[in-house]
């Protein structure tokens, strides 16, 4: 298990530093090249090195995010660069440049941040408990179905905000001054879908699909239909993109053909999203209003049913939950085990 562990990080570090002689390309190169399809072309090579880079990982920890950032995230940023938009753009060096294209941050267009000192205290709560979900796993077997799917629920959203949080702070770190924006904002307290998706719930992506997606379709409904519907149809449109993409990431972690089931899930939701927009719009007009104290529990009520019904089964079904758990135990032994091996070799010396 540890040369598995070994070999497995081994190819972790050279799947990254592949990425920099890229980036390297793009920002030297291909930056050069006038925007547009010219610009696309050249950058093509890169885009497809990207998308088999992740499938030299087989662990979940080390290929998830490695496939989220690269094949989701620095393709997209890059897609916009070809056209001269996006965050990738403003880069005024090469550091900037591979950071920005990287890493699932944002520079912030605002010259200043609020940082609350209650936030520090919050995050080593959300540690805490996620610390407290994965001993609880222990046990599963003696638990409901209903309340591991809860533990899913919560693993899932701690994972990926610590994971995102944990990427920012070098950023901060290397490059002082550098204001990201962030990247989750508490969306267990949504009170509407449009809420959830839009304003609370990975930040990082809802930013990406915006300049990717939502705008150019709108861009292009706007011609020929309403504005409401434009808006109906872009929102349609990002949600299918972003189901796809999760497709994607599902298939690099379970290795498994595709059942749609998780792009089923964003389709639902854009068509309740787009609905919940035209609701509230007539609602507005007759001055009616749904208190947060029922809306919120009807948004996360029908994001868990919806997540139970067509998120988790593909990765559930596929053992990527298994092997997601396992990894903990053996990621803590190869660290105790090299942390061992090296106390040792230096009461030797």
């Amino acid at each position: 298990m540890e040369d598995s562990m070994d070999g497995e990080i081994g190819r972790f570090i050279k799947v990254w530093l592949t990425t920099l002689p890229c980036l390297c390309y793009c920002y030297y190169i291909s930056s050069t090249i006038p925007k547009g399809f010219s610009r696309l072309l050249s950058l093509i090579p890169i885009l497809y090195l990207f998308i088999i880079l992740p499938f030299n990982l087989s662990s979940f920890h080390l290929g998830g995010p490695t496939t989220f950032f690269l094949v989701w995230l620095a393709t997209f940023k890059l897609l916009l660069f070809s056209f001269n938009q996006g965050p990738l753009t403003q880069s005024p060096n090469i550091a900037h440049f591979i950071t920005l294209a990287t890493l699932p941050i944002n520079p912030n267009k605002k010259n200043h941040t609020t940082q609350n000192p209650s936030k520090k205290w919050l995050f080593f709560l959300k540690v805490l408990a996620l610390v407290m979900i994965i001993r609880a796993y222990d046990h599963t077997p003696n638990m409901h179905p209903h309340l591991i799917l809860v533990l899913y629920c919560c693993h899932m959203y701690l994972g990926i905000e610590l994971v995102l949080a944990l990427c920012a702070v070098p950023v901060r770190t290397l490059f002082p001054g550098f204001e990201i924006e962030p990247q989750f904002d508490e969306p267990y307290l949504s009170t509407s879908l449009q809420d959830f998706w839009g304003r609370r719930w990975n930040l990082t992506v809802t930013r990406t699909l915006r300049p990717t997606v939502y705008h150019p379709v709108h861009r292009i409904f706007t011609n020929f239909v309403c504005p409401s519907c434009a808006t109906s149809a872009a929102m349609f449109a990002t949600f299918l993109v972003s189901g796809l993409m999760h497709e994607l990431i599902y298939y690099y972690l379970a290795r498994a053909p595709p059942t749609w089931e998780v792009t089923c899930f964003f389709v639902l939701h854009g068509v309740c999203t787009a609905l919940e927009v035209a609701a509230k719009r007539v609602a507005l007009r007759r001055g009616w209003r749904l208190h947060r104290a029922v809306s919120g529990p009807l948004t996360v009520a029908f994001l868990a049913v919806t997540a139970r019904w067509l998120f988790f089964p593909q990765l559930v079904r596929n053992g990527v939950d298994r092997k997601a758990i396992g990894e903990y135990a053996i990621f803590v032994n190869f660290f105790k085990t090299k942390a061992s091996s090296h106390l040792y070799f230096l009461n030797i010396k």
